[in-house]
């Protein structure tokens, strides 16, 4: 286990079932230290063809964490610490709307954060910003994950929904058959309970983001199919499993000859709002890695 921090300008974060990357190679485990204490398992720097990359499994490895004891904070600043500036969440969701069906995928372009007890900012203790939420996912960045997604050979291929809204749940339990209905009410694609502060948190850290949701259930709000269980979801998230790994390397290949210019690798410029020079030496550390 390594202390000193990798590079790498691509992170990916894997959830339910993606607990490692089985294409890095040159694979090395950290342990990294961030003032919002320790991250969900080891930082695992290494290469996809060439290009370095660092891994983190978002529940720890043996899914030990709940949606709720995710240490967002201290995942996010790990990465950017690392220099991460793109990155990319795998996460299982129930769908809310008839046409994406277990085991299509969605990339979502919206969110709606109904989590309730997470810390969701870095700023606060004498450091003031207010980031833009109208747009939390990066165009640039989803556009590559969707040509990534069509990339896959026929005989991996899936089908693909582009845009959308992530509802975003504090969990562990499922919803109730009336927050099922409430949530499709407001026209949501899907439901999870990760993204959110995640999406927040990388957009502070000026982080371009995306999310490739796996379709795993209809929640419970369909009449004609089997409420959400974990088994299912579970389930049917691994039989994707394997195309999201073939999704991710070569999204990886995209990013690094693309390099795609991000309104998220700025955003701080019209966001902070307490200069520098008017923080304690803790709070100006922090600012002054979010802003690298």
């Amino acid at each position: 286990m390594a202390s000193e921090r990798p590079q790498a300008t691509i992170g990916i974060l894997g959830g339910s079932g993606l607990y490692q990357m089985d294409a890095l190679e040159n694979v090395t485990e950290h342990t990294i230290e961030t003032p919002f204490g320790e991250t969900s398992d080891a930082l695992i720097s290494g290469t996809i063809s060439d290009i370095p990359v660092i891994f983190i499994a978002r529940h720890g490895r043996g899914h030990r964490l709940l949606p709720s004891e995710v240490p967002y904070q201290a995942n996010i600043f790990a990465l950017k610490q690392c220099g991460v500036k793109y990155l990319v969440s795998l996460s299982a969701v129930g769908s809310l709307q008839e046409a994406m069906a277990p085991k299509d995928m969605v990339i979502p372009d919206q969110y709606i954060d109904l989590s309730k007890n997470r810390k969701s900012t870095f700023f606060g203790s004498g450091k003031v910003a207010h980031v833009p939420m109208a747009q939390p996912v990066c165009p640039e960045l989803a556009q590559l994950l969707a040509e990534s997604v069509g990339s896959l050979p026929q005989e991996d291929a899936v089908k693909l929904h582009t845009g959308g809204t992530y509802v975003s749940i504090e969990g562990p339990q499922f919803s109730t058959l009336a927050e099922s209905n409430w949530y499709r009410s407001f026209g949501a694609s899907v439901i999870g309970m990760t993204n959110m502060p995640e999406a927040k948190l990388a957009l502070e850290a000026q982080m371009a983001y995306a999310s490739l949701s796996m379709v795993t259930d209809y929640d419970c709000w369909h009449p004609h199919e089997e409420s959400v269980s974990a088994d299912m979801a579970i389930r049917n998230l691994m039989e994707n499993a394997t195309k999201a790994q073939k999704i991710v390397v070569e999204l990886v290949k995209l990013i690094h000859s693309k390099q795609p210019v991000s309104a998220a690798h700025s955003i701080l410029e019209t966001s902070l709002v307490t200069p520098l020079d008017a923080m304690d030496d803790a709070s100006k550390a922090i600012v002054e890695v979010l802003k690298q």
